[in-house]
C-alpha cells in the first residue's frame, strides 16, 4: 500500500526564494502547455501528444529568451507540471465519456500566481535525498531542515514541496509500506454520522461534535473585519490574509488531528466497520452546509476505509437511501418520515429508540448482510435469513422494491 507521510520543512530565505521561483516555473509550464492544447482545439488541429507537448513547452522554450530562465529549476520539476496536466486531461476525458464514475470532471483550467497554495514534485529521477543528518537534499534548492515526527518505513519514491496559505512549507513523501494486521476481534460496529453528535455508534457510544470552525468562529469573524478594513494591494493587507490563513489552518490541523485519533481507536477495537454513503456534496448544498463541512465526514470515512485496508479489517459502506432512521431495529417495521428535530420515537411494537443509536444499530445490521452476499445485493436486515434467490438479487432490482428517500438522520 502507498502512503503519504508528510512534515514540516523550515527552509532558509535563500532556499524560499528557490522554492518560489521552482513554483513560478511549473506553474508557467503548466500553462504553456494547457495553452497550446487549447489553441490547437481551436484552430483545428490534432490533439497534441505528452511527448510533442513536452518538447515544445520545455526543450525548445528553454532555448528561447522568453523562456531561458527555465533552465534555473529542476527539469523534473517542469517534467512532473506537464505530468499533472496529462492526468487532468485523462481524468476529463474519461469523465465526460461515462469511464470514470462520479461527478463530472470540468477541464483543466489555468493556474494562478495568486493562488495561495503552491507545490511542486520531485521523483528518484531527480535525485532527492534524505541525508543521514535529517536533512532534505533537494536538486537546485539545497538541503532543507526538516521536523521529523516519525521515521519513513521505506525509501520514498516522490516527495512533493508544498506552501500552504498560510505561508508553511512541508515535504509529502510517497512510500511503499506493508500491511500491519491487528489481532481479529468478535466486534463490530455500525456508525451513524450526524451533526448533534459526530459519531453514535452501534454499542450505544456516542461520540460529541467538536465543531471546530463553530468553536473558532469568533476569532475569524474578527480577523475578517480586520482584513476588510485593509487596503488592496496594501503591504498591511497581506499580512492580514496570512492572519486569517493561519487562523484556518489551525481549524483544519486540529480537526485532522481529532479524527485520526477517532478512526484509529475504532479501527484497533472492531474487526469490521459499516458506515452511511451519505451525499455530503449534496449536503453541503442546503441550510446545513457550514455545519456539514466542519464536521468532515468524508475525510472521517476516508481514514476509517484506508485504515481498516492496511489494518486487515472490514470496511463497508450501507445504501444512503436504506431507511436506517425510520426502520425500528427490533421489528424491522419502517415508519413514516421524522421531522430533525424528533430525537426520539416509539415503534408500535413497544420498542422506544434514540434516533441516533437505532440508526447506527440498523447500519450495521445492513453492512453485515452485505458482506455476506455474494452479490452484494442491498439486503433489508430482518428475522430470518435471506432465501437463496433474494441472495443473488442485482441491486437494481433490489432497490426498486423500496421507495427513494433522502437523508433524514443528521
Amino acid at each position: 500500500m502507498q502512503l503519504r507521510y508528510q512534515f514540516r520543512v523550515y527552509p532558509t530565505p535563500g532556499q524560499q526564494i528557490e522554492l518560489a521561483r521552482a513554483f513560478g516555473c511549473a506553474r508557467v509550464v503548466f500553462n504553456d502547455g494547457l495553452r497550446a492544447r487549447q489553441e490547437a482545439r481551436e484552430q483545428g488541429l490534432p490533439y497534441v501528444s505528452d511527448a510533442e507537448l513536452s518538447k515544445r513547452v520545455i526543450t525548445q522554450a528553454k532555448a528561447t529568451p522568453e523562456r531561458a530562465w527555465l533552465g534555473e529549476v529542476s527539469a523534473v520539476v517542469l517534467q512532473q507540471a506537464l505530468a499533472d496536466l496529462n492526468t487532468a486531461y485523462r481524468n476529463f476525458f474519461a469523465s465526460i465519456t461515462g469511464k470514470r464514475k462520479g461527478r463530472k470532471m470540468a477541464p483543466p483550467r489555468f493556474r494562478s500566481r495568486k493562488d495561495n497554495r503552491q507545490a511542486i514534485r520531485f521523483t528518484k529521477n531527480s535525485r532527492f535525498k534524505v541525508l543521514d543528518n535529517g536533512r532534505l537534499r533537494l536538486p537546485k534548492i539545497g538541503d532543507v531542515t526538516v521536523r521529523w515526527s516519525r521515521s519513513l518505513p521505506s525509501d520514498p519514491s516522490s516527495v512533493t514541496i508544498i506552501r500552504d496559505a498560510a505561508g508553511r512549507h512541508f515535504a509529502s513523501f510517497v512510500v511503499q509500506t506493508g500491511d500491519e494486521l491487528l489481532p481479529e476481534l468478535d466486534s463490530e460496529v455500525g456508525i451513524d454520522l450526524g451533526l448533534t453528535h459526530f459519531a453514535v455508534l452501534s454499542d450505544g457510544t456516542k461520540v460529541a461534535a467538536p465543531k471546530f470552525l463553530r468553536r473558532a468562529a469568533r476569532k475569524l469573524k474578527r480577523l475578517q473585519q480586520d482584513l476588510s478594513r485593509k487596503q488592496r494591494g496594501s503591504s498591511n493587507r497581506k499580512k492580514a490574509v496570512v492572519k486569517v490563513a493561519r487562523a484556518h489552518v489551525r481549524v483544519a490541523d486540529t480537526r485532522r488531528d481529532w479524527q485520526h485519533k477517532l478512526s484509529t481507536a475504532i479501527i484497533r477495537e472492531n474487526q469490521a466497520v459499516y458506515v452511511e454513503d451519505l451525499c455530503v456534496a449534496g449536503l453541503a448544498r442546503t441550510r446545513l452546509a457550514k455545519s456539514v463541512h466542519d464536521a468532515g465526514w468524508a475525510s472521517f470515512t476516508a481514514m476509517l476505509e484506508y485504515k481498516a485496508a492496511r489494518h486487515g479489517r472490514t470496511f463497508g459502506r450501507v445504501n444512503r437511501f436504506f431507511p436506517s432512521t425510520r426502520m425500528c431495529s427490533q421489528c424491522g417495521r419502517i415508519n413514516d418520515k421524522m421531522a430533525l428535530n424528533v430525537r426520539a420515537w416509539d415503534c408500535p411494537c413497544g420498542a422506544a429508540h434514540d434516533r441516533d443509536a437505532n440508526a447506527a444499530i440498523n447500519v450495521l445490521a445492513a453492512g453485515q448482510a452485505e458482506s455476506r452476499n455474494d452479490r452484494g445485493a442491498q439486503v433489508r436486515p430482518g428475522l430470518l435469513p435471506a432465501p437463496r434467490g433474494e441472495a443473488v438479487t442485482h441491486p437494481d432490482a433490489a432497490r426498486s422494491t423500496r421507495s427513494m428517500e433522502g437523508i433524514s438522520a443528521l
